[in-house]
């Protein structure tokens, strides 16, 4: 064979892939697409109520339905995205939304909740496929890029918190409008994420040579990571769904309290970026855990005893730092933990499946319980708790192994 037709043959053999920038802007675009919706509906929970006649049980669904969408659908999504590439099925991804997010802004009781289990199905494919296109894309620099993707949907977070009651009560959109602007984003996404799907051979030619594993089920390691993205989880739903409505019960007006969401959002952001920063330096991240936990507890005990704003102010920064810190060290967990890139996707699968079931209990639990107390005393004992067992479980996940 000739050099030019051994050149011409290693050329074709090689994916084409676009240019660093496009893949990190595309991955930015999509975190925020796959928080916003979900952030949005906190402060917005109020009106949704009102407007239909729901429960604070049902309320809590609003949250819940999504995590049961990403414990249903984050085993599949692995073998989904080996078969089509992790590219074209991130894509598919931004078009369930494109379809629930408008739905769920109908004010129909079952569209409400169609489309809000749309919106998780399209989220558990991000969810689960990001931290593998990661550890693929960038793996010399994955704790960096973590840092970057996880401090992105802290960001739009935050601000779909802070703005969905001036988008209600500001712009005159009502809670459908308010929600419904969301799917800007998405849209924004799609057309970023395009040069993606023109990837020769796809994210399948890598992960296709790598071993297929089915040691992630029965790793103790394994769970201990589901475990801490499952608690951490757990707090930071309930967190999104309930703490408008517990700043309230302190004589904090609704417009401000869904402010205040925003700024626990946004304290989150530097922890959010430091976290996978330092977990990556770091060979062992037991003592981060703990110091996570530790914060988180002290945060809630802190909006239990009330008293007056100063300290509901310190228990925000504290829930903010712990909040972010934990999210982006739970995603830095599936990428450490595991030996390569399939593997990652395997755990990824596993943790958002499991783990988000976890969860999924969160939202609705505290609801019941302020339903049948009608006091959020017992709701915050209940995540102080939580924060305690996310110690046990980051102690697990944190140990220098892999799976």
């Amino acid at each position: 064979m000739t050099q030019q037709a051994l050149a011409s043959t290693e050329t074709k053999a090689k994916p084409s892939v676009p240019h660093p920038f496009l893949i990190i802007a595309g991955i930015i675009l999509i975190t925020f697409a796959m928080r916003s919706p979900l952030t949005s509906v906190g402060p917005l929970v109020g009106d949704i109520r009102a407007d239909l006649g729901l429960s604070n049980g049902m309320s809590g669904m609003l949250t819940t339905v999504p995590l049961l969408a990403f414990a249903l659908f984050s085993p599949m999504v692995p073998s989904i995205g080996h078969r089509f590439g992790v590219e074209r099925t991130l894509f598919a991804g931004l078009l369930i939304l494109l379809i629930g997010i408008p739905l769920r802004s109908t004010g129909m009781i079952f569209t409400l909740f169609a489309g809000t289990a749309l919106i998780g199905a399209g989220i558990a494919i991000f969810n689960v496929l990001l931290p593998g296109l990661v550890k693929q894309r960038f793996p010399q620099k994955a704790g960096l890029m973590t840092s970057v993707y996880t401090t992105a949907m802290s960001t739009c977070a935050a601000l779909a918190s802070g703005v969905s009651i001036p988008l209600t009560q500001g712009a005159h959109l009502g809670w459908k409008g308010s929600l419904a602007f969301w799917t800007i984003m998405v849209v924004i996404a799609l057309v970023c994420w395009i040069p993606q799907l023109r990837t020769k051979g796809n994210s399948t030619t890598t992960a296709a040579s790598e071993p297929a594993t089915n040691k992630v089920w029965s790793s103790m390691l394994a769970w201990h990571v589901t475990l801490f993205m499952g608690l951490q989880s757990f707090i930071f739903y309930c967190t999104i769904s309930w703490l408008p409505a517990i700043l309230q019960e302190h004589g904090i007006s609704l417009s401000t309290a869904g402010w205040l969401l925003s700024l626990v959002q946004v304290i989150s952001l530097p922890a959010s970026f430091l976290a996978p920063v330092l977990a990556g330096r770091l060979t062992d991240q037991r003592l981060m855990t703990v110091f996570i936990g530790i914060i988180s507890l002290l945060g809630f005990s802190g909006l239990l005893v009330g008293g007056n704003l100063v300290l509901l102010f310190i228990s925000l920064i504290l829930l903010g730092i712990a909040q972010g810190a934990s999210i982006s060290l739970a995603l830095t967990f599936i990428v450490i933990r595991a030996s390569h890139v399939r593997e990652a996707a395997k755990l990824s699968g596993m943790a958002q499946s499991v783990g988000y079931l976890l969860a999924a209990v969160g939202p609705m639990f505290i609801g019941f319980l302020f339903d049948l107390t009608h006091s959020w005393t017992y709701p915050l004992w209940t995540l102080m708790i939580v924060s305690v067992l996310l110690i046990f479980s980051g102690i697990g996940a944190g140990r220098n192994r892999t799976i």
